[in-house]
């Protein structure tokens, strides 16, 4: 049994092709799910190390021993260098035992919660380790620990789904066509790309898969397209997910296979409107531009998919910074804040689509705090984002020979109204087709999967 995996930025879905009829697994009652991962048992923090008294006479052992053999050999070194040599060493096997504690409760998958659950599970606990969006972070120059831990976040994922269609589909399975986008998110460039495609690939072989394959995001859409479309035409694939927005041109429909013939990318997507919103809107209230915080200090709390960035806001001393900004930013370091912070700008995105206002109660930060909201300023805040997706579609214009008959929205962000406005005056003769903002890609991954 063979299926399609949208493993997301922000949600992942699985469908499979049974016969004619197409089936999108469940997850909690639901089609999707948010790519996150609850484990009880928290990962060390490398800055949490601090000597107890049997590793401070393991530190005096070592340095004892170091000053020693580097007299014999005739290199002697000070009593603070060795001391410091010693620490690193202590901290060093300190970690590593940590971390192997960590990784073996962390590899029981019976202890894990995944999507909205694992996000609640997070809140109530108050401790354990929270993973949202492993996939925005498999691009980047990793520590070699790092990559470890990122693919094996993602192999619980993909284990998860893969346990669940095998419950669902009553049969197991061991194959998957998984979506990928046509330019991750890197610090690497295309080296970054390859490195996310390894990473998922070893990911998917601790998950219990036996084959997978890769298709491009748009491809997969274009596929679903073409299950719907009777008549013969192009059409201009525009996926704008939570983390990449692609585009593809493919030919589909009538009772030929369909044909794509290009695709383009940015590493773009709805968290950046959400970072955006998040930094014009919330952050004013803990600071920004009102006190001498630096502005990566607000980014570092508002990127709760970055780990390193989290780690590192953690980490900061605000009790120097004057009521009430230093206040609330020690709130917000503490019991999930961040975390409560991210759930409610993104639902006040969602609703600005869609209503004049919104807003979101900080109460958890501070009673009566409240941050309120308005088309116009989720305008704003997306215009850095429009002009990238514009820039993106200029370039679509400029390289395609003739305008295509139809374009085909989907992914999440494809139904806010100012998002099919941008693409609308790009190809304004276009016919404008609406597919399943959610669930387009997973149907046509579905697809290819069913004829692989």
């Amino acid at each position: 049994m063979k299926i399609g995996i949208d493993f997301g930025t922000s949600y992942s879905a699985a469908a499979a092709r049974i016969g004619e009829r197409l089936v999108h697994l469940r997850f909690d009652g639901q089609p999707q799910f948010r790519t996150a991962v609850f484990f009880p048992t928290t990962l060390p923090d490398p800055e949490a190390f601090e000597l107890d008294a049997a590793m401070e006479a393991d530190v005096d052992a070592l340095a004892r021993s170091m000053r020693n053999d580097r007299t014999r050999a005739g290199t002697p070194v000070s009593s603070v260098q060795a001391r410091r040599d010693a620490i690193r060493i202590v901290r060093r096997q300190w970690l590593e035992t940590r971390m192997r504690d960590a990784d073996a409760s962390v590899a029981d998958l019976q202890h894990a919660v995944f999507g909205e659950a694992a996000i609640e599970s997070y809140l109530l606990e108050g401790s354990g380790h929270l993973v949202q969006s492993p996939k925005s972070m498999l691009g980047f120059n990793l520590h070699p620990r790092a990559k470890t831990t990122i693919t094996g976040i993602a192999a619980h994922i993909l284990e998860h789904i893969r346990l669940t269609a095998s419950q669902q589909l009553g049969a197991t399975v061991r194959e998957a066509t998984i979506g990928r986008p046509v330019r991750f998110r890197s610090s690497l460039g295309e080296a970054g790309g390859e490195q996310a495609l390894a990473l998922l690939r070893e990911a998917a072989a601790q998950a219990g898969f036996d084959a997978v394959e890769f298709l491009e995001e748009p491809a997969a859409a274009a596929l679903h397209y073409h299950a719907g479309s009777p008549e013969r035409h192009t059409t201009l694939v525009v996926d704008i997910g939570g983390g990449t927005t692609d585009v593809a041109l493919a030919e589909i429909g009538g009772r030929e296979a369909p044909r794509v013939h290009r695709a383009w990318g940015v590493a773009n997507g709805g968290t950046d409107v959400d970072l955006a919103l998040s930094m014009a809107q919330v952050m004013p209230l803990f600071g920004k531009g009102a006190s001498r915080i630096p502005v990566h200090h607000f980014v570092e709390a508002a990127t709760v998919q970055d780990m390193p960035r989290q780690r590192e806001f953690h980490a900061r001393d605000f009790g120097h910074v004057d009521a009430p900004f230093g206040p609330r930013l020690q709130a917000l370091q503490r019991d999930g804040g961040t975390t409560r912070l991210y759930r409610g700008v993104e639902a006040m995105k969602v609703r600005l689509s869609a209503h004049g206002g919104a807003d979101h109660a900080l109460d958890y930060i501070e009673p009566g705090l409240h941050v309120s909201a308005t088309r116009a300023d989720l305008e704003a805040a997306s215009a850095r984002f429009l002009d990238t997706i514009g820039g993106l579609l200029d370039e679509v214009r400029a390289d395609l020979g003739a305008p295509p008959d139809s374009l085909f929205l989907t992914g999440g962000m494809s139904g806010a109204p100012y998002v099919q406005a941008a693409a609308q005056a790009r190809f304004p003769a276009a016919r404008i087709v609406r597919g399943d903002p959610s669930l387009g890609v997973v149907s046509g991954l579905a697809e290819h999967a069913r004829n692989a």
